[in-house]
Parts: C-alpha cells; structure tokens; sequence
C-alpha cells in the first residue's frame, strides 16, 4: 500500500527520512523546545485523536477520490497535520522520535554540519547537544563511526580544502591556512606536513607535475 503522494519506487526508507527531516524542520520553524533527554518516552502509545486532527486525517483519506488535487493539496494537509501533532499532547514524543534517532544518524549529521562550518572554532560540548548526546558519548560514537575524534575530523577537512585552495586558486600557504581557520601559520605547516607528507610548497609542487 503507498501513502498519498508517495511513488513506487521511492524506497520506504528515505521516504521516512524526508518526513524526519520535514517534522524536525517544522519545530524548528516552530520554536518548540528540544526534547530532553532525561524524560522518558514510550515507544508506543495509544491515544485519543482530538477533532480538529481526526478533521485533517479524514480530509486526507477523502482526496484520494480526487486524484487531480492530490500534488496541490496533500501536502498541505499532511502539513497541517505535522503542526497539530507537534503542537498537541503528542509533540514531544514525535520530536524525541525523529530528532533523537540512532547513534550513526545522529553521527551523520555531525559530520555534515562540520562538513558545512569546519572554518569555525569547535566546541564539541555544542556539537555533542546537537546530537543529543553526553559529550563522552558522542565523541564515543563518532571515532567508531569515523575512525577519529571530532577534532582530528574538523583538521582533516581543513586541510583537504586548504590544499584545494592552493592547488586550484594559487593561495599562498598562509592565506589558505587563514581562509580555513587557522591563525597560526606555523601550526598550519606543522598539521599539513603531518597529513601529506611534506610542507604546503613542496606539496603543492609535487601534486601539479603528478
């Protein structure tokens, strides 16, 4: 059976994801407080639809007679519903559902917000409360997810992209290092000849006749 507006070879899985993503976004939107992770949660429970939810629900069901309608309006219902769920009784259980999640979804979107801000200063307490983890948790999870702590990370992207950047737009070392966050040239040189082998110079020579 598909849900209305789904397609058939969309796999189940990355539908969920996108309506994780949709009902974490709209709290966001929302400014609905984080779920905390002292409170406990069922995993399953049973309660009593209020009207104006049942309303949607059933406005929903009913436009699959219309099937022309159904790109235009499902959305917006099942928008609507999102909201009235967050909003009532049973929001901070949805919440907790989707955005607490497994250890290696959590993880996944760690690595892509350091993907999109490794130039920043990394406190990885923060990064650890985006996750909702305990900072000793996450960085746990994160090394058996990656192979290495967060900062270990966070350098290595620095270093690849700064690499990029000489490479490819003939920075200096020092404007490269600085571009991606560093403010000590000395420890720039000092990392980068650590991962690749060799000074930014003689790197970036070697890697052109390659």
């Amino acid at each position: 059976m598909r849900g209305i507006g789904e397609q058939p070879d969309n796999p189940a899985p990355a539908e969920r994801r996108a309506h994780d993503r949709q009902i974490v976004q709209m709290a966001s939107e929302l400014d609905l407080p984080r779920p905390s992770r002292e409170r406990t949660f069922r995993p399953v429970s049973i309660e009593r639809l209020d009207q104006a939810l049942l309303d949607a629900l059933i406005r929903l069901v009913e436009l699959l007679e219309e099937p022309a309608l159904v790109p235009r309006l499902a959305p917006l219902i099942q928008q609507e519903i999102t909201v009235r769920l967050l909003t009532g009784r049973y929001g901070p259980q949805l919440h907790h559902l989707v955005a607490v999640g497994s250890p290696s979804h959590q993880i996944a979107k760690a690595v892509a917000w350091l993907k999109q801000n490794f130039t920043h200063m990394l406190h990885v307490d923060d990064l650890a409360a985006r996750t909702h983890m305990s900072p000793s948790t996450f960085r746990l999870h994160f090394r058996a997810i990656t192979g290495m702590s967060p900062l270990q990370f966070q350098k290595q992207l620095r270093l690849q992209e700064a690499r990029q950047l000489m490479l490819n737009q003939s920075l200096d070392a020092g404007n490269a290092g600085g571009r991606v966050g560093y403010e000590s040239a000395s420890q720039f040189s000092r990392e980068y000849s650590r991962l690749f082998g060799a000074p930014p110079q003689r790197d970036i020579k070697r890697m052109r006749f390659i």
